[in-house]
């Protein structure tokens, strides 16, 4: 067996194994990551020359990991000054207390919020947003991932990373590969806005049956203690914040994890001047912040290894070796019924750089057109895929502002992503950009 087959090999043992590991639950991400990692590095020869594997992922990841932790400080700040009360308040008029509006709202806002094409940005700002609604309603968190997951999914965009990778490595414009996908993306978000009806009343159903949770009557040291963390008069001040550090974010005009930075300064300056309330804050929110910081550090170092030992470039090239040359024409509608599980196996470099340009020479060998491929994977590889997938930090960001466990996320939303995959897919077929 040669070298190369050795480490495709060992991508594809690790690969499952963390995946096995998170959606079981056999052990918290944060150690399988990390375990996972180092005992992919030492089985494949690599000795202590893992550690610099491991800090080489980690040193790529940093930025983000920053980004994640300042910006879970930045929402509990503006949270407890009361920011969102009336908000939410106004969104409960508008969509009042039906948990199918509720869901088909979270969807539409999600899809909105994504057209800058981050969908670390997307989440950052829809789940904070929806999430005391949720609470309030007594609906399962797990929906509320769910639904800004499929939106920001499918909708794929000519800016978005796999549009450009594809576009880049196919040597095309984004808008050839990407306008004959509009109507197959139609037929996507038709599916979503369905299936985020559809989870609304189950919600409502269920609420129905059970009623929402009462959580039992906080003493009234506790209310007290709430009611003076809220600025109703800095109202005006913290939401045009709010809003200059979202537009900061959107109009990247400097990294996110600066914007969230500076935001955290100055919301803990003008809602708490004194320093022991400002530590009070940070101590409040430090656990979930550093709990999903260490989660997205330890991700870098899984993907370090796997991307820096070569074991994901291998196993995309043993992927493309085992395909069978005779599906000729049926290449594409192949791919694209795949394309969306192959965001559990590959980060969006690996394949888009690695097995994207082996499959298209491969279609274009046999009579068909290199952008059909590009197409295909589109309509699931990292775009509906990237939500869920272990390999992208997105994932993390999700489950750790919805306050749902990783592998709760994953079991949860996969059906629903994979779904949508699915129907795109058949639309393609049926809008006539391949064979099926």
């Amino acid at each position: 067996m040669s070298g190369e087959y050795v480490l495709a090999l060992l991508g594809a043992v690790s690969i499952v194994a963390l995946v096995a590991a998170i959606m079981l639950n056999r052990c918290s991400p944060l150690v399988a990551l990390i375990l996972v990692a180092a005992g992919a590095g030492l089985a494949g020869g690599f000795g202590l020359d893992t550690g610099k594997l491991m800090i080489d992922g980690v040193a790529k990841i940093a930025p983000v990991a920053a980004m994640f932790v300042f910006a879970i400080l930045f929402f509990g700040v503006v949270t407890d000054a009361g920011v969102l009360d009336p908000i939410i308040g106004r969104v409960l008029k508008l969509v009042g207390e039906k948990p199918t509006r509720v869901v088909v709202a979270t969807a539409l806002l999600a899809l909105l919020v994504h057209l800058d094409g981050s969908g670390a940005v997307c989440f950052l700002v829809v789940i904070p947003a929806m999430a005391p609604l949720y609470d309030r309603l007594g609906m399962d968190r797990r929906v509320l991932a769910c639904a800004a997951s499929m939106a920001a999914g499918v909708n794929v965009l000519p800016w978005t990373g796999p549009t450009i990778r594809a576009a880049t490595v196919l040597n095309v414009s984004p808008l050839e590969i990407f306008r004959p996908l509009l109507p197959v993306q139609a037929a996507g978000l038709a599916f979503v806005f369905a299936a985020a009806w559809w989870l609304g009343w189950r919600e409502a159903r269920r609420l129905s049956l059970a009623g929402p949770p009462r959580p039992s009557a906080p003493p009234p040291s506790a209310v007290l203690a709430a009611s003076d963390l809220r600025r109703p008069r800095l109202f005006w001040i913290n939401l045009v914040l709010t809003l200059a550090v979202m537009g900061a974010l959107v109009a990247d005009l400097t990294p996110p994890a600066v914007v969230f930075m500076i935001g955290t300064a100055v919301a803990l300056l003008l809602n708490y001047p004194r320093a022991e309330d400002q530590r009070a804050r940070v101590d409040a929110h430090a656990r979930s912040a550093l709990m999903m910081g260490g989660i997205l550090l330890a991700a870098g170092a899984f993907t370090g290894v796997l991307t820096g030992s070569g074991a994901l470039k291998a196993l995309a090239h043993a992927v493309v070796d085992q395909t069978p040359r005779q599906l000729g024409s049926h290449i594409p509608f192949a791919l694209s019924l795949v394309a969306m599980p192959l965001s559990m196996v590959f980060d969006p470099d690996s394949f888009y750089f690695g097995v994207l340009p082996v499959i298209a020479e491969m279609h274009h060998g046999l009579g068909g057109q290199p952008v059909q491929v590009a197409q295909a994977a589109l309509v699931g590889q990292m775009t509906a895929g990237f939500p869920v997938s272990p390999l992208t930090p997105a994932t993390y960001l999700v489950a750790g502002l919805s306050g749902i466990e990783l592998g709760a996320h994953q079991r949860f939303s996969f059906p629903f992503l994979y779904a949508a995959s699915l129907v795109m897919a058949l639309a393609c077929v049926l809008f006539g950009l391949f064979p099926a």
